[in-house]
């Protein structure tokens, strides 16, 4: 559905430190630089971008907006979230289960220097009870051949 997502920050080269270690321990890097103005992040194309605000104006969080940056390990999140507070970051939620969000959902939740809300999400598929045995497959049977016509009825019907 997104093709990027962008946050404004007040100071690009002082965010981009605390995302390159952010980010990094999700499998995430530095992909594009419009230096001192903007930079993206991503596995191989821009995903998530830093910028100063297009208008110029002071940068501000917004209210009720948060990113979440998928992981794919629960280590994945711990260490995103020690990463965010060792850099500056501000604790917003402890790594764990997040049961409120559903059984599954396991995360980690910091505001950046700039007071962006921002998480690293985990969603632990559910173990399956049993093994299911793979289904049979069918035996192939020949076509049915198909019926010859009686040449009477094949007459009739070439006459209607």
């Amino acid at each position: 559905m997104l093709h990027h997502v962008s946050v404004g920050v007040s100071d690009v080269a002082r965010a981009a430190n605390f995302y390159d270690a952010v980010l990094r321990t999700l499998g995430y890097k530095r992909v594009m630089e419009f230096l001192p103005y903007a930079l993206a992040y991503g596995e191989d194309h821009p995903e998530f971008w830093i910028q100063l605000p297009h208008d110029q104006r002071p940068m501000s969080a917004g209210n009720g907006v948060h990113l979440g940056f998928s992981a794919r390990s629960k280590d994945q999140v711990h260490k995103f979230h020690a990463a965010a507070l060792a850099h500056g970051g501000s604790n917003n939620g402890e790594p764990g289960p997040r049961p409120d969000y559903g059984p599954d959902y396991y995360g980690a939740f910091v505001y950046d220097l700039d007071g962006n809300k921002i998480e690293a999400t985990l969603h632990i598929a559910p173990k399956t009870q049993a093994a299911k045995k793979p289904a049979k497959k069918a035996a192939k049977r020949p076509a049915p051949k198909a019926k010859k016509k009686s040449a009477k009825k094949a007459k009739k019907k070439s006459r209607r």
